[in-house]
């Protein structure tokens, strides 16, 4: 990750003047262009967590629906995005590499810090339920 000395000796070829805001506004750039650079022709899944989130603390990344592969699972995008929404307000909200999330899942089900839990319309849905404070 760049650090503010980087900005200040140009390494990224951004004229900094030396006012903290003016710090601030290349480096919120640089990530600007990351970003755009990260979703450019690439295959995004957005999932949307309805309020109970507020309640629990966890998010559910479905892993299974009807006893087959699915959601995260199955998912050809390259990064997940799972939105924490108050009815139809986004509140905040996680963007994971694909790959990284099913590691993190791995992870925190062996640990014990995530659980599976059948969930979803008719409980159709094998969802892995991974607390918030624990996702980063």
């Amino acid at each position: 990750m760049p650090r503010v000395t980087d900005w200040k000796n140009q390494k990224y070829d951004i004229k900094v003047k030396t006012k903290k805001h003016d710090v601030d506004i290349p480096y919120g750039e640089y990530f600007e262009k990351k970003i755009d650079k990260m979703f450019h022709d690439r295959d995004v899944e957005i999932k949307t967590e309805r309020n109970i989130w507020m309640n629990t603390g966890n998010i559910a990344i479905e892993v299974k629906q009807y006893g087959r592969p699915s959601g995260l699972s199955i998912t050809k995008a390259n990064y997940w995005i799972h939105l924490l929404a108050d009815g139809k307000k986004i509140k905040g909200g996680f963007i994971f590499p694909v790959d990284e999330l099913k590691q993190k899942v791995k992870e925190m089900i062996k640990s014990g810090d995530a659980i599976m839990k059948p969930g979803g319309d008719y409980m159709a849905s094998l969802n892995v339920l991974m607390p918030i404070n624990k996702l980063l």
